[in-house]
């Protein structure tokens, strides 16, 4: 992408958009369903008798939670998480169910998983459709950029070291993992799975993510230096992704188009996705995230 035209601001709000005003989703209630049908002993049908219908499964509904912690690895700030995942019927021992990891773009956070997105809505339409059940969590990053910084920072150890294994201390299962995010998340959901941190990894997908083929003095909230850059250059660690499934989209109007036409043209390896009409915003990624949840709950399965 030509980048000579684009001044500071506009490069660096590229990254992300300011998170709209939109209350936190309360739990929704669960969907009252007929309970089934308890098995019986089989006899024969009799002369003229209908035989009963199956019982219908329980209706799985997504339910949404919130909390915080002090990360190690985020000084003096607390990280604030959301989760929506699916409420398994009662009875039996509840499997545990994948999880995808979700990264917020630029002045954004973990709110934005339940607002702007509405990605409970998303995955409640998946179950209902008959998908993979899986639990979508998000946390506080700042505008770190998913790295490690020089202020002491580091929010991609902090995904690694304390959030994730978090939530498999909930009964998450922690070998069947998705990353996926927006803008400055989508560089950071991309950058995590071609560093291979997370052994646990099945999936990637990106939503316009904010990459860039060279250093750029004018990107220094998302770099320290050449040096940093060069340690995160995502278009050079391409060829780790070659084996993992990836979905990497981005609307026909964004300014990033370009670069993102660039990074996909040579990932090895098939890539899902594509371009659509849309520019660098909520009202575009809430038109992508159905197929997203899709090719994370197809892949985690």
């Amino acid at each position: 992408m030509d980048e000579s035209g684009l001044t500071r601001r506009r490069l660096l709000g590229l990254a992300g958009v300011s998170l709209a005003a939109s209350a936190l989703v309360a739990c929704t209630a669960p969907a009252e369903t007929s309970p089934p049908v308890p098995a019986g002993p089989r006899t024969a049908p009799t002369a003229g008798a209908t035989a009963a219908a199956p019982p219908v499964p329980a209706r799985l509904t997504v339910r949404t939670s919130t909390g915080s912690f002090v990360s190690a690895f985020r000084p003096g700030s607390a990280s604030h998480w959301s989760l929506a995942a699916p409420e398994l019927p009662p009875g039996g021992a509840p499997p545990e169910l994948p999880l995808a990891v979700f990264l917020h773009g630029l002045n954004s956070s973990h709110t934005v998983l339940l607002g702007d997105l509405a990605a409970h809505e998303a995955l409640q339409r998946h179950l209902d459709a008959g998908g993979t059940p899986f639990a979508i969590a998000a946390v506080d990053g700042g505008n770190t950029w998913w790295h490690a910084r020089a202020d002491g920072s580091d929010t991609q150890s902090m995904l690694v070291k304390e959030f994730v294994p978090f939530l498999g201390s909930r009964g998450y299962d922690l070998g069947r993992i998705g990353l996926f995010g927006i803008s400055m998340g989508g560089f950071g959901s991309l950058l995590l799975a071609s560093q291979g941190r997370l052994p646990g990894v099945r999936a990637v997908a990106a939503m316009s993510p904010a990459v860039w083929d060279h250093y750029d003095p004018r990107l220094e909230s998302a770099f320290d230096g050449p040096a940093d850059f060069a340690a995160n250059d995502v278009f050079a660690l391409r060829p780790r992704l070659a084996a993992l499934p990836k979905r990497i989209d981005c609307g026909a109007g964004d300014d990033l188009a370009a670069t993102v036409r660039q990074y996909r043209a040579d990932l090895p390896g098939d890539v899902e996705g594509g371009f659509r009409p849309g520019g660098h915003d909520y009202g575009y990624w809430r038109t992508v995230l159905p197929d997203v949840v899709s090719f994370l709950g197809y892949n985690l399965a």
